[in-house]
């Protein structure tokens, strides 16, 4: 069993990476489960926070992270990167002791209203995973441009090329997974 966390890096109500994740989760194959992670309630990073402990909301995305094989990112993009929630994710994870992100393997996609989607955000990402010791799955590239003409207004993914694309990618996620666990695919 390959066991996943989902982290999406948008808080918004109705969010399309949101709804990306739970696309993925029934689209996994057989042997894998994926836990959609929540993240409203992680704040921004700050040292003088941490000097008192971490805070409820970061230390059960911590524990969640650390009992997962892999992580399945789910980020929209700001002005060319990440967005503060999914940074903020991300720096609390780097914060020893144990960082729960370090060695784990990792695959990226990301949904937009914009015709240009969220390549340019995702690449950021990419670069913080090495900070981090994330190790990203390089293809494929799940880059969910125009969302609002690919979900209905359930949050349901209605685009079969694009559920492809998922399915593939979590597919993906786990056979990396499985070998670098020295498992097989």
């Amino acid at each position: 069993m390959v066991r996943m966390v989902g982290i999406a890096g948008s808080i918004r109500p109705g969010s399309y990476n949101v709804a990306s994740l739970h696309a993925a989760a029934a689209l996994l194959p057989q042997g894998a489960s994926l836990d959609v992670v929540g993240i409203d309630d992680v704040p921004v990073y700050s040292e003088v926070v941490l000097k008192a402990g971490f805070p409820a909301g970061v230390q059960r995305l911590r524990e969640r992270v650390a009992a997962a094989d892999a992580v399945l990112f789910a980020s929209p993009e700001y002005n060319y990167s990440i967005s503060a929630s999914l940074k903020a994710v991300l720096e609390w994870g780097s914060r020893p002791p144990d960082p729960p992100f370090s060695g784990k393997p990792c695959a990226i996609l990301g949904a937009s209203t914009s015709p240009l989607g969220t390549l340019r955000g995702q690449s950021h990402l990419r670069q913080v995973c090495v900070s981090l010791n994330l190790i990203p799955l390089n293809t494929p590239t799940v880059d969910i441009s125009e969302a609002q003409k690919k979900f209905d207004a359930a949050g349901t993914l209605t685009d079969e090329p694009t559920r492809e694309l998922i399915r593939q990618l979590v597919a993906g996620l786990v056979a990396f997974t499985l070998r670098l666990k020295g498992g097989s695919a």
